[in-house]
């Protein structure tokens, strides 16, 4: 099931936000931009990872799933050396243990003046929906 919650803002049509099979949430990578598609703190780690980890929780929580749920996480980052400050907003959402995770530098993303991209994986088996 291909998922697209109104909570976030629109897709440019080419992918959905989510896919759903059984318990197990696949969402795609999201970066940070507003409703009308703009660049949300272009350059900005901390603005833009913030975001990034409200627009992820809106997709788990359409879907009746939390970051308690998330069984891997993947990030994309323009400079490694804003990692800490990435870190940091990642810190405020994700539960201790943390899930199985990779992070990676790129050295470009789609749109000029985003500096990560996260997507993630979520099995939410236990979540009642």
């Amino acid at each position: 099931m291909k998922l697209n919650p109104p909570t976030v803002p629109a897709t440019n049509g080419r992918y959905s936000h989510a896919a759903r099979t059984g318990d197990l949430l696949f969402v795609s990578g999201q970066v940070a931009v507003d409703a009308a598609g703009e660049v949300v703190g272009p350059g900005d780690m901390t603005r833009q990872s913030e975001v990034v980890y409200e627009h992820l929780r809106l997709i788990l929580e359409d879907q009746g799933g939390t970051f308690e749920d998330v069984v891997h996480i993947r990030t994309f980052l323009t400079d490694m050396d804003g990692l800490l400050d990435h870190a940091a907003v990642r810190g405020r959402y994700m539960p201790s243990p943390p899930p199985a995770s990779t992070t990676v530098e790129v050295s470009r993303l789609f749109r000029p003046g985003l500096v990560v991209e996260v997507e993630l994986v979520a099995d939410l088996a236990g979540s009642g929906r």
